[in-house]
This record gives structure tokens, C-alpha cells and sequence, in this order.
């Protein structure tokens, strides 16, 4: 069995369990490769809009279980919520075992002061026109599942990834002006506040950098997706690193052999029964 790299802080985003643009399996790999003091959910981790019953695969379940079994294990599991599974949010404040949910979090890293939270809130597309923002899930959505069609013939001729969504996203320039206002506001906000860290999601881009203004400065960090990025942000030794798994990925490997082999009613009974445990605690 390989040693699990050692992270005092763990942060996802934006995993989007339950659709076809998420990639669950990448996602259980990089899981099962650390060991994190503290692991933070932070937002649209099941993707409550387009749920849909007939679409959870086994390694979607696979992911939750992961999660159960690191709170079983003493791991700090926070919950951020998004805009995804908002409805999560009627839960704010609540605490299972190890397993907490709120809406945003602060935490003294080593004397500096971080601020968690997911980010739709500045989404103005969010806020004033929520039906909006959902069709365009769904186009994304599709879009996703198009991009996953593509990738499997280039990969059979032994050609590179695409993504085509970043490919639009990156080539729109209200797209680009958008991320930029988004990352401007919340840096400047976090300045103000007196906070030295602000770690977001939302907009799928993962970044690491030191914003200034006349009135301070911040180092604000984005956890990025599993989407198209397969990004996370970790914290160890005083520092903060972004984790890019097409980069730093280790050989694929299961630590926790029993789940590979679970089927999927055994993965919905085990994930119940730890969260029955959890509830006793």
C-alpha cells in the first residue's frame, strides 16, 4: 500500500456529483492519496439542480462514502454550501460527529486569519435571475457530456484532452471581464475585513495569487473543479499549493480496497450506517 501524503488542509469544490460532466473517479484517487487534518467541502459538492434519479453512479457513491469515512476516521469535515446544493443551506450551523455545515467558514491558519466561503453570492447572474442560471447549467451540462464524448475518441487515437467549455469560456471576453470582477470584489473585500487568506469556487478557475491595494493585501486562492480543471487547494508547512491532478496525480490506487469492490447497494447501506454512527456520537 503507497503512504498517504500528510495535508493539514484539504479544500474541493465544485464536484457536481450526480451529472455526467463529473469526474468521480480522479476525484476518489486524489481522495484516497492524503491524509488531511481538515477536509473542506467547499460548495456545489452534489449538484442538487439537475439531480436526477436515474443518474448517481457507483463511483459518484463511492466519493460520499470516501467523505463518511474520513469524519469516522477524526478528519474535520466542513460543508460550505453553493448555489448547487443550496438546499443544504436550511442545515446551516448543524454538526454531525465530525461533519459540519455552514455557510461559510473563518479559521486561524498559523496565526493568519482565512476566510472560506464558496462564492455565488457575488454572482450577480445568480442573484437576479436564478431560472437563468439554471438553464445554463443544463447547456453546460450538455456541453460537458459532449466534451466527454470527444475525449474518449481522441484518447483511442491517442491524442490529448480538450475541453471545449474552457475553450469558451476562455475565448468570451464578458466571460474573462466577469472572472476578473469576480476575483477583484472578493480580494478587495477580504482586504477590508482584515483577512489574509480568502479561498472561493464558483467559477471553476483555479488561481493562487497575493491581491494588494492602498488598503492591504490578501492572497486569494480558488479551489477550482472536478469538472475540467480536476483541481484542489492544500495547506502544509505554512503554505498554500494548488493540486492539479493531470500534473501531480500518483499511480491510480485504491487504499480503501473494500470500497472498490462494494456494490452499489452496499455503498448506500454502508454510507447510512456511518451516518447513524456519526449521529450516536
Amino acid at each position: 500500500m503507497k503512504t498517504k501524503r500528510k495535508v493539514e488542509i484539504a479544500v474541493i469544490s465544485d464536484v457536481h456529483l450526480g451529472t455526467y460532466g463529473c469526474h468521480a473517479k480522479q476525484l476518489l484517487t486524489y481522495l484516497n492519496s492524503i491524509n488531511p487534518k481538515k477536509l473542506i467541502l467547499n460548495g456545489d459538492i452534489v449538484d442538487i439542480w439537475q439531480f436526477s434519479k436515474r443518474y448517481f453512479p457507483k463511483s459518484h457513491l463511492k466519493v460520499i462514502k470516501k467523505i463518511m469515512d474520513f469524519a469516522a476516521d477524526g478528519v474535520e469535515v466542513t460543508y460550505i454550501t453553493g448555489n448547487h446544493d443550496e438546499m443544504l443551506r436550511k442545515f446551516s450551523d448543524t454538526t454531525i460527529g465530525n461533519i459540519s455545515i455552514v455557510d461559510k467558514l473563518v479559521l486561524d491558519i498559523d496565526g493568519k486569519k482565512g476566510w472560506f466561503f464558496h462564492g455565488d453570492v457575488f454572482d450577480i447572474s445568480i442573484q437576479n435571475a436564478k431560472w437563468l442560471a439554471k438553464l445554463g447549467g443544463y447547456g453546460y451540462d450538455f456541453l460537458i457530456l459532449l466534451n466527454r464524448i470527444t475525449n474518449w475518441v481522441l484518447s483511442k487515437m491517442g491524442k490529448e484532452r480538450y475541453s471545449l467549455s474552457k475553450k469558451i469560456k476562455n475565448g468570451v471576453k464578458g466571460a474573462i471581464k466577469f472572472v476578473s470582477d469576480y476575483e477583484k470584489v472578493i480580494a478587495e473585500l477580504a482586504i477590508e475585513n482584515g483577512y489574509d487568506y480568502v479561498v472561493c469556487g464558483h467559477i471553476h478557475q483555479p488561481k493562487m495569487e497575493i491581491r494588494e491595494n492602498k488598503h492591504g493585501r490578501t492572497m486569494y486562492l480558488n479551489s477550482g473543479d472536478w469538472i475540467e480543471n480536476f483541481t484542489a487547494l492544500e495547506y502544509q508547512f505554512k503554505r498554500w499549493k494548488i493540486y492539479n491532478y493531470s500534473h501531480d496525480k500518483l499511480s491510480p490506487f485504491f487504499a480503501d480496497e473494500d470500497v472498490k469492490e462494494m456494490e452499489v447497494k452496499d455503498l448506500i447501506a454502508a454510507i447510512t450506517i456511518v451516518d447513524k454512527g456519526q449521529k450516536n456520537k
